[in-house]
């Protein structure tokens, strides 16, 4: 019964008029010393209380089952050290026990590397509990089990605020004596200049061993160059690492192991720093004006990042046509500002139809080859001046040159072709259609013979003889277009053709961009699997050898697609640092967070947790040491928990089905009672 209602037969002023009236009555007949004025009084009562007509309310109540969130963290961390087996154990000694409780519903959730879609911001468990609660009434709630390692990422902030009306309780799985060590990149830049030099701070921590004590240390440049160095735990070092190449440099660093820990995962740790350079320069000296120099002029204004500076020689030293001094060049050509002083500056030298005649000395020309060799990269467009006596072919240059000209030139026009080695290299591999026979772009009209002695074919012109052609000369390169009207591209002459991107493209791999490598490594991850692009002009596949984090190797043969390019797909599993090696090249790449929070900090703490457990009244358990406590319900407001039991609230919460009224006075019988009370009345005053 919840209550008591009424129903008043007549209006509530008709039956307050009456009322009066018989209290009237009624206290006059107390005056008056009545013998039955007690029974009147009564039978005013009973009358009154009749035709407002009482009811009972009584609700048809069906009980509700309370509500116990099991949330099983099955995270990278929880994979180690025997933490799977206490883990299952725990779980299944738990379900154990809530199967015997009364009343109550088990909801169990499990946290994987999977259900989180593999996020790298940690394991998120107060995410899990919100969401898995977020349909339960606060009412029904009456407990959260974690079952956990205790390294999470999303504690909240401040305990009280969890959002968590009920006791939080938590079955931790590690051991309390565990012992670790890690590597911690304290500062790392993400930018820097191409070969220049950055600084790594890192720090060694070490739980088994006292501060200061040495260790030995690692870094590897790119999966290669590896450098060895001694670190001191808890103490600070700074490890100056090279930028050898532009774009992503990969530095891993790796700690020695210690005895006893429980993983190696955080023992090593990758930093990636994009390497940039600082405004490239370009010097171009076009030995003559004609149409094409605006071409190479044009190309390198346009990007920004290069610094630019042109020459163009107007008229040649021995030419004597009667012209004052005066009139002549407004400055003297800076041969040894150029090429002495300041020539390993340029990060490339092109000459455009550059003929030798005096006016750059032999042994500035030695300069310039052994900048080539030096690691400096040199570029020849040249027309009918390389056939001819003062061609740059008979100077220092003759050495670094990949072809010499034959003295013949071919004024007919020609469609270029790229070569079976071009359809292959990056610089000419996409330029034409797979496939196509006769390119779909315009002829040239102009081409040099030569003879080639190295490097590699990349176009050909005339009766199939070398066009462009590219080589590696010492620790330089060299590239060398033999012909001159490659401009009519960029005119739309017969059709045009790609002249800005081919240009682009050979200026970049002269550059050493990574991108233009004919033979590269390199590897990608998409949607949980790992793309191995091995990049060469060779037609040997070679077998890759895929390292995991955990340290298996998974084997792949790639296939050949198109442009130079094998391709393998092979599926990645743990977060973490995959290391690709083919025998010849490697690399690296990370799957997930290049250095996870999962793998940073792998001893099992009850820190975190602590702070909500207590300020939601819930208990903390290490199962390694006592294993699961008992369940049992308690009243709301109850200790939630002791030495070795942990409580969930009994909410006693119900659903109301539906109400029904019984009256509290029966027609029947206050119909008796006021034909009795009148009786008695008479009786009584009759005596």
């Amino acid at each position: 019964m919840t209550g008591i209602t009424f129903s008043a037969l007549v209006p509530i002023p008709m039956l307050l008029g009456v009322l009066a009236i018989g209290v009237l009555l009624a206290g006059y007949a107390l005056v008056r010393r009545s013998r039955a004025a007690g029974l009147r009084i009564a039978a005013l009562v009973i009358l009154a209380a009749a035709v407002l007509d009482p009811r009972a309310a009584i609700e048809n109540r069906t009980p509700l089952n309370d509500v116990a969130v099991v949330v099983v963290d099955e995270s990278l961390s929880q994979q180690l050290d025997g933490r799977p087996a206490r883990t299952a154990d725990a779980v299944t000694d738990l379900n154990a026990a809530l199967e015997k409780l009364k009343a109550t519903e088990v909801r169990t959730v499990r946290l994987t590397p999977e259900t989180t879609g593999g996020r790298s911001d940690g394991t998120r468990l107060f995410e899990a509990v919100a969401k898995a609660t977020s349909d339960i009434p606060s009412s029904r709630l009456a407990g959260v089990v974690l079952v956990t390692d205790g390294i999470i990422h999303d504690t909240p902030s401040i305990p009280e605020q969890s959002g968590i009306d009920a006791p939080v309780h938590v079955l931790l799985t590690g051991r309390q004596d565990e012992q670790d060590r890690r590597i911690v990149v304290v500062e790392a830049p993400e930018f820097g200049l191409v070969e220049k030099t950055v600084a790594l701070r890192l720090r060694a921590e070490d739980t088994s061993l006292p501060s200061g004590t040495p260790v030995s240390a690692t870094l590897r440049t790119d999966g290669g160059a590896v450098q060895q160095f001694t670190m001191r735990v808890d103490e600070t070092l700074e490890v100056v690492a090279s930028l050898d190449h532009p774009g992503t440099n990969v530095f891993e660093l790796e700690v020695a192991p210690a005895d006893g820990e429980i993983s190696p995962r955080n023992n090593h740790t990758l930093v990636s720093v994009n390497a940039i350079r600082d405004r490239l320069r370009v010097l171009l000296i076009s030995g003559q004006p004609h149409v094409g120099e605006r071409t190479w002029r044009n190309l390198l204004k346009s990007d920004p990042n290069v610094d630019l500076v042109h020459f163009t020689i107007l008229r040649p030293l021995s030419k004597d046509d009667g012209t004052p001094l005066n009139e002549l060049a407004l400055i003297s050509f800076p041969i040894r500002e150029l090429f002495e002083e300041q020539l390993y500056d340029f990060d490339l030298v092109i000459f455009d139809r550059y003929s030798r005649r005096g006016l750059v000395p032999f042994q500035f020309m030695m300069n310039i080859a052994s900048y080539v060799l030096d690691g400096g990269a040199v570029m020849l467009s040249v027309g009918p001046e390389y056939a001819d006596s003062f061609s740059l072919f008979d100077s220092p240059l003759q050495n670094v040159l990949p072809a010499a000209p034959t003295g013949l030139v071919y004024d007919q026009p020609f469609l270029p072709r790229i070569s079976e080695t071009g359809a292959r290299h990056p610089v000419t591999a996409s330029l034409s259609p797979p496939g196509q026979a006769d390119p779909s772009w315009g002829r040239w009209l102009r081409q040099v013979e030569v003879l080639s002695s190295s490097g590699q074919e990349l176009m050909s012109g005339a009766d199939e003889r070398p066009l462009l052609m590219l080589d590696r000369v010492g620790k330089g390169r060299v590239s060398l277009l033999l012909s001159d009207t490659m401009w009519l591209w960029s005119k739309g002459f017969d059709g045009g053709g790609p002249q800005a991107e081919m240009l682009r493209r050979l200026a970049h791999w002269l550059m050493k961009e990574p991108e233009l490598e004919e033979e590269a490594l390199t590897a990608t991850v998409e949607d949980g699997s790992i793309t191995v692009v091995r990049t060469s002009l060779d037609d040997k596949v070679r077998a890759v050898t895929v390292t995991a984090p955990d340290g298996s190797d998974q084997i792949a043969k790639p296939e050949y697609t198109d442009g130079g390019r094998f391709v393998a797909q092979v599926p990645a599993g743990d977060e973490g640092l995959y290391r690709i090696n083919d025998g010849v090249l490697s690399t690296v790449v990370a799957v997930g967070a290049a250095n996870p929070l999962e793998n940073q900090d792998v001893i099992s703490t009850d820190a975190r947790l602590k702070p909500v457990v207590e300020a939601t009244g819930g208990g903390l358990f290490w199962v390694a040491d006592g294993g699961v406590p008992t369940v049992r319900r308690v009243a709301p407001g109850r200790i939630a928990h002791g030495q070795s039991w942990i409580g969930l609230k009994a909410n006693d919460q119900y659903v109301v089905d539906g109400v029904r009224e019984i009256a509290l006075i029966p027609a029947w019988l206050a119909l008796l009672i006021l034909l009795s009370l009148p009786l008695l009345t008479w009786w009584r005053e009759g005596r």
